[in-house]
């Protein structure tokens, strides 16, 4: 069901995930709206971020209302936002700002494919250095081949103690080496998710397009926990990329929607 607003009663000491989802895309417009084996990519990732462990809450954040409905046509449940969020991680706190939540999952909507798992990870993540534990986290996989050039997949490199050091769109380290692929979900303790987003835009943010410099700019921590996928875990930001992802679900079936919930 849709709701205006997040209850202020939601479940203390829990996880909630919300999905930004907005219909403009300068690369691929309505791409929330991208059929995927008949439903559409928004249905695929909602499904499958319910499936995690430990998740009290799955929510999609859109300011359009054709995301509304097709969310709510699974069953879902859909929050509107503002429509002037220069990111989605603003439109991510404007809804967690309604939620009583000790951690706030972002879970990008462009991730059809997403393994469940990932999303335990990324909680586990904020714990792993014990009382000096992070308060943002993200995950990374090792790079495909080819994957080092394109422009449209995140790199990220990280100390010895899993810490991000950089985040580029361009190939890092110079001259190749340990690099990782970024994979566009993060887990926030909520206050700094409320916090980071009244932080201001930051050069390199800017420069990369990529919100998660915001957070090193301005002297906070991410750690990057390490996961292992394979070539049907694609970032749907190209008509390319879509192409692929359908694809891999004619060749692999069982990644698509439950029957049920196609049936919703």
């Amino acid at each position: 069901m849709r709701t205006e607003r997040v209850e202020e009663d939601a479940l203390a000491s829990s996880v909630v995930v919300i999905v930004p989802a907005r219909y403009a895309s300068s690369r691929l417009p309505g791409k929330s709206l991208a059929d995927i084996g008949g439903s559409p990519m928004v249905a695929h990732v909602l499904s499958r971020a319910r499936r995690a462990s430990g998740v009290a809450r799955v929510l999609v954040a859109t300011d359009d209302e054709r995301i509304v409905h097709a969310v709510e046509e699974v069953g879902g449940e859909a929050v509107m936002t503002r429509a002037d969020h220069p990111s989605g991680t603003d439109r991510i706190a404007e809804v967690a700002r309604g939620l009583d939540a000790d951690v706030v999952v972002n879970v990008q909507g462009d991730l059809p494919f997403l393994d469940p798992a990932f999303v335990e990870s990324a909680v586990s993540a904020l714990g792993a250095a014990g009382g000096n534990a992070p308060v943002m986290a993200t995950l990374a996989t090792p790079l495909l081949a080819g994957e080092a050039t394109r422009d449209q997949v995140v790199k990220v490199v990280c100390d010895r103690s899993g810490r991000a050091l950089y985040f580029s769109r361009s190939p890092i380290p110079w001259g190749g080496g340990p690099g990782l692929r970024h994979i566009g979900l993060y887990a926030y303790r909520r206050e700094f998710l409320l916090r980071l987003a009244t932080l201001e835009p930051t050069p390199l943010e800017r420069a990369e397009r990529l919100e998660q410099l915001r957070v090193l700019e301005h002297g906070h921590a991410i750690q990057v926990a390490q996961v292992q996928t394979d070539e049907s875990m694609i970032e749907v930001d190209t008509p390319e990329d879509l192409e692929r992802v359908r694809h891999w679900l004619a060749v692999r079936p069982e990644l698509g929607l439950p029957a049920r919930e196609h049936d919703v």
